[in-house]
């Protein structure tokens, strides 16, 4: 009896069954280019797996046979949930592996999974690109089914929701309703942070599409960004005297680490078992001179029989008691007590510090500059001049600022009376330290916004501390929606007004239409309601 013939082998291996699980299991993981990649390099390759895999085509068909946004919407989302995990989890492992290595360290509190802040921060982050491609698609077709003639009875009975929902702008507004998926992530500064990173960038995409649109065509040569440094190092300056739990500590330890001339150091021939001010200590006592309106100081040397120190300043004892008798106010015994010049020692501090910023930005700079490595190749001379320029101008422009900062103080013992303006004087010696940042006002604008971020964050701390305001529950949150509303608004409007080539690509990837610049596109990518490109 004859058998059966058997399947044709070649054609089962090219089609095989996939299950529907593993199927679905693709889709949301796998896009058919990517599948295409893989299956080549990889599955291929291997003879058991090519033979169960389905080919590059097949996989194809059954993953454009269904609405193909949401999976890609889900896939992105799955991408950033895993990249935020790993990328955390190196950050964690060089922080206590590396950074801190031979240091104690607090032992961390057990927490459950579920409670895990960077967990939750990879949640928030995920949902965040989820919501925004699905809530924009929803408004875009919303708007376009509003449009249409079998709408008119529903845009007669409901005008004023009727102008709301076919705006120009309802697709951008609405989809930035998924910000708040960023109160997943537990109230804590790195969520302040984001929130004020976005109200400032937002501000400024709105300043850049009003100065587009003409707004500030009669503005001075000399205004523009920089001028946010004085009213930032103004408040920063206050905020590091008076309220140093409001203010960045890894700022304030950049700052005292490179100011040797008017923080004193203990002496490597002092005593071990007397005390020495720490560098906070003597920036305390600024702030209690300030309370006491600016003591003058008397010398133990001149007079060793009386006291020349208010009970409150006694910890800066080791520094004043031998300082030169020819000082007169008592910031400058503290300040520089070996030398009753003021000038000089400003002069002292620029040799001496100088240096060490021109090396740090002369790397740091350097570094950055490997990027544009092309056009060092085709110009050498100008590129290497421009580079050379940028290090002088940055390293002055922060050296300026520190060495004014300190020596505004030893000024305006000299200028002002003691009463007048005794703690504000800080806030008028940043503010005057700031204006350094003239130098820069080509190149630094991320400085500058990097600063008054800074300041913003102080302020509000500063502010709650002190009952000018209170804070609303949740109120970043809702700043970030809104700050996320104007990113989208002003992209739609003049995609240009956006800076930076990977913020605009970043909100292309929001709204599931591919890693697209609109800025320097020739035309705006209509991407169907079917496709959505990663």
């Amino acid at each position: 009896m004859a058998s059966a013939p058997s399947p044709n082998p070649s054609a089962s291996a090219g089609n095989p069954k996939v299950d529907p699980i593993l199927r679905n299991a693709l889709r949301y993981t796998v896009s058919a280019k990517e599948y295409e990649l893989l299956h080549q390099y990889l599955l291929s390759r291997a003879s058991a797996v090519r033979r169960r895999a389905p080919r590059p085509p097949r996989y194809e068909s059954f993953v454009r046979s269904k609405d193909d946004y949401n999976a890609a919407a889900i896939r992105a989302s799955l991408r950033v949930f895993f990249a935020t995990q790993a990328g955390l989890k190196l950050w964690e492992l060089i922080t206590t592996k590396l950074i801190a290595r031979g240091r104690i360290s607090k032992p961390l509190p057990k927490t459950s999974i579920f409670q895990s802040r960077n967990l939750r921060l990879s949640f928030s982050l995920s949902f965040i690109l989820f919501l925004h491609r699905i809530l924009y698609r929803f408004f875009t077709r919303l708007r376009e089914n509003l449009l249409t003639p079998d709408a008119a009875p529903f845009r007669r009975r409901n005008p004023r929701v009727t102008r709301v929902l076919i705006s120009r702008l309802a697709p951008a507004i609405g989809a930035s309703l998924a910000g708040f998926s960023l109160g997943l992530y537990p109230s804590d500064q790195l969520r302040v942070t984001i929130a004020i990173y976005m109200v400032t960038r937002a501000a400024e995409f709105v300043y850049n599409s009003l100065e587009d649109q003409g707004w500030f065509q009669d503005r001075p040569w000399w205004f523009g960004s920089w001028l946010l440094m004085p009213f930032a190092y103004g408040q920063l300056l206050h905020a590091f005297v008076f309220d140093r739990e409001c203010f960045p500590q890894g700022y304030g330890d950049f700052i005292l680490k490179r100011s040797p001339n008017y923080i004193q150091q203990r002496p490597e021939d002092y005593p071990a078992q007397l005390a020495w001010p720490d560098t906070y200590e003597i920036v305390d006592s600024l702030a209690e001179m300030a309370h006491l309106n600016w003591p003058p100081f008397t010398s133990p040397i001149l007079f060793p029989n009386k006291e020349t120190l208010p009970p409150s300043l006694t910890t800066i004892a080791p520094i004043t008691d031998p300082a030169h008798p020819g000082i007169k106010p008592l910031s400058c015994a503290v300040l520089h007590p070996n030398d009753p010049s003021c000038l000089r020692t400003y002069l002292t501090f620029y040799i001496r510090v100088f240096p060490q910023f021109a090396r740090i930005f002369a790397l740091v700079l350097t570094g950055m500059s490997i990027l544009r490595y092309k056009s060092f190749l085709a110009t050498p001379i100008s590129s290497t001049n421009a580079l050379a320029k940028s290090i002088l101008k940055l390293t002055l422009s922060v050296t300026g600022a520190i060495g004014s900062a300190w020596a505004s103080i030893c000024l305006f013992q000299h200028v002002f009376p003691r009463s007048f303006l005794p703690t504000q004087r800080f806030f008028l010696g940043g503010f005057l330290a700031g204006f350094w940042a003239f130098l820069t006002r080509r190149s630094g604008r991320s400085n500058f916004l990097y600063s008054a971020r800074m300041s913003i964050d102080s302020l509000w701390k500063v502010g709650v501390k002190r009952g000018w305001w209170r804070g609303v529950r949740n109120g970043d949150v809702w700043l970030f929606v809104l700050s996320l509303a104007l990113t989208n608004a002003v992209y739609d409007v003049n995609p240009k007004a956006v800076t930076g080539g990977a913020v605009r690509k970043s909100l292309s990837v929001l709204r599931g239409q591919g890693w697209v610049d609109r800025a320097r596109a020739k035309s705006v990518v209509d991407t169907r309601d079917g496709e959505a490109e990663e």
